[in-house]
């Protein structure tokens, strides 16, 4: 493993020529003949000059250590209709970026939620895309990524995950794990992700909060420490017991969208706590509660927790804002007990990337893909900028018919009007980022710098694609790409009406680019054919034509293809030809996609499995992997 230079290394670099700036100007003071300015402005110039030479280069890119401290980002994961959307509101809310938080479903006054700002999305009462909110909170600055729950737009899920440091998982009480928090559990596992875990809900009748733990520990193998603990469930909910504190807090129902009003109790007044519980039963089962779990539960350890050990358990009700200002406050500040430090997770983490030095030339980079893992392993305080593209997104603004990227900062500082490198363009050209934009939902403000940890947008007139890295320096630098799922459904699609040629074609190559869906042509096919579009899922297609008729006024066809699984030939056309030409990839369809690569599409996963097996030589593989370079 090797790890990329960091500024202190650097810094020999700049303090030997210090020295000599300061010996110089200190020896033509001796030599009084040689000014005839007063010995104190020379003096006061020799300092001047001493600071300016101690300070760095001003190529080096690199990002202050406070500025990374101070960075948090999460990703939100759960099943569909878990509460995933109004939780990210109601963090906004008590974070102090929103003063009423929005619905789902609006009623009524009611405004729509920051994170769900598609048309699509307000109709159907469901996230379609991700979405990035960026906020100052106490000292700290969050970015929080609000991932689609159903499972046509995991893909889009996985990408966030892609550019997240720390993933709170979200479950509903009454139901436990769902079928989709364990796919997004495992991906959260292989990315080696913290884990937060929040039982939403809980004004609603619920399972015990021991057969949640006991799921979690079950089917995951993950320990659990709970944070919060409930006082009661459905409309007996009274509120949580914060186990770090030993203090009850009762919670006062509030009005949608606003702060719960919340009482503090301490443990041990337990005649108050018994008259503001106002129900026996809770109350001794409060008490036989905190006992058990003093008794059995194993103590928080943070090492375990950013290992991917240990979860940190929390119960609440985001609907009606019970426990959701603890979960933040206690991810905030975990733990003085422990002497650790863990707002919101993990700080920044570095990054495993592939580096091709200046003169090493690109011959042996043009073979790398997404299998490459990198050895070389950058982190935030890498002295140059780097980032990858994880997300793009067209119409932010509607009126202006924009597109915009989604880089990941890794190391270094974005600063107003930089130039970078770009993983697939040559070697030496460069690419002036004139301004970038820290993101809000739909919302987005100008922003001059920004530091390892941070998404911002950047305008993308066509050139930026998902999996993309940007970096400055001389060494071109490439992180992992980020793959695409096999798709199950496929659809011809066409423009019914030629006068709308230009608009459906850039509907289509902007909506292609964000990753909505694959696409797929005929063999050696430039663009002039049929196209094909490929889906995880049969609601993804219906995105594509919503937004084609909102966004771009055009209408369109689909005609469904009687395929169901897609798997690329890694060994190429040679082996594609040669399987063709024994007969081996009979009723089987042979496309290629953007990279002009092979894809076989199968119509059951008998078929696909038995040619996976007999024809190892095709290399088949369920997902694309795109080249890092070019």
């Amino acid at each position: 493993m090797r790890y990329a230079s960091s500024p202190s290394s650097a810094s020999p670099c700049w303090c030997a020529p210090a020295r000599c700036v300061l010996l110089l100007l200190c020896s033509l003071v001796a030599s009084s003949s040689a000014f005839h300015a007063p010995r104190s402005v020379i003096a006061r110039s020799v300092l001047r000059a001493t600071e300016e030479a101690a300070l760095p280069p001003p190529t080096s890119h690199a990002a202050p250590k406070s500025e990374i401290d101070r960075r948090r980002n999460l990703a939100i994961i759960s099943h569909p209709d878990s509460g995933k959307t109004t939780m990210t509101e109601k963090l906004l809310l008590y974070g102090g970026a929103l003063q009423t938080a929005g619905a789902v479903r609006m009623k009524g006054e009611q405004r729509g939620t920051k994170s769900d700002f598609m048309e699509m999305e307000r109709e159907r009462g469901i996230s379609i895309s991700s979405t990035v909110m960026s906020f100052d909170y106490n000292s700290l600055h969050i970015n929080i990524l609000d991932t689609p729950g159903h499972q046509d737009f995991s893909e889009d899920t996985y990408r966030a995950l892609a550019a997240a440091d720390n993933a709170v998982m979200l479950l509903d009480a009454a139901k436990g794990l769902e079928p989709q928090t364990r796919k997004l559990f495992e991906v959260c596992r292989m990315r080696g992700l913290p884990l937060f875990t929040f039982v939403n809900k809980m004004d609603r009748p619920a399972l015990t909060p021991y057969e949640i733990m006991d799921q979690i520990e079950a089917e995951f193998g993950l320990e659990t420490f709970p944070m919060l603990w409930p006082i009661g469930d459905g409309d007996r909910f009274k509120g949580v017991l914060d186990r770090m504190e030993n203090v009850v807090h009762l919670f006062d129902r509030a009005e949608r969208g606003t702060k719960s009003l919340v009482r503090q109790i301490p443990m041990t007044d337990l005649e108050t706590l018994k008259q503001y519980i106002n129900d026996e039963e809770l109350y001794q089962k409060l008490l036989e509660d905190q006992e058990i779990l003093q008794e059995l539960v194993s103590p928080l350890d943070m090492d375990r927790v950013m290992a991917g050990q240990q979860s940190p358990l929390f119960f609440g009700s985001a609907m009606t804002n019970f426990g959701v200002q603890l979960f933040l406050d206690k991810t905030h500040r975990m733990l003085p007990a422990t002497k650790k430090f863990c707002s919101m997770g993990s700080k920044p983490s570095a990054r495993f990337a592939t580096k091709q030095g200046e003169g090493k030339g690109r011959k042996a980079s043009l073979d790398a893909t997404i299998d490459d893992e990198g050895d070389e392993l950058v982190p935030p305080e890498y002295e140059e900028f780097t980032g990858f593209v994880f997300k793009t997104q067209a119409n932010l603004d509607p009126k202006h018919r924009d597109r915009l990227a989604y880089v990941r900062i890794v190391s270094g500082s974005y600063q107003k009007g930089m130039k970078v490198g770009h993983s697939r363009s040559k070697m030496g050209k460069k690419y002036n980022l004139a301004q970038a934009q820290a993101l809000f939902g739909s919302d987005r403000e100008t922003v001059d710098i920004a530091y390892p940890g941070d998404v911002i947008g950047i305008n993308n007139p066509g050139n930026f694609a998902i999996g993309d890295t940007l970096f400055t320096g001389n060494n071109l630098i490439a992180f992992p790409g980020i793959p695409s799922f096999s798709p199950e459904v496929f659809a011809y699609i066409r423009n019914p009406n030629p006068s709308t040629y230009k608009s459906f074609q850039k509907g289509i190559d902007q909506l292609l680019a964000e990753g909505a869906v694959q696409a797929l042509r005929q063999r050696n096919d430039d663009g002039g054919g049929p196209l094909i579009l490929a889906a995880v899922g049969q609601l993804q297609f219906e995105v594509v034509q919503a937004r084609l008729k909102s966004e771009y006024g055009v209408d369109s066809v689909l005609e469904p293809i009687n395929y169901n699984l897609a798997r690329w030939a890694d060994g190429g056309w040679e082996a594609v030809d040669k399987a063709d030409k024994d007969g081996k990839l009979f009723g089987i369809m042979i496309l290629q996609d953007r990279w002009k690569r092979p894809v076989l599409l199968f119509r059951n996963d008998w078929k696909a499995a038995s040619v996976t097996e007999e024809e190892q030589y095709l290399e088949l593989k369920p997902w694309s992997k795109p080249p890092l370079f070019e």
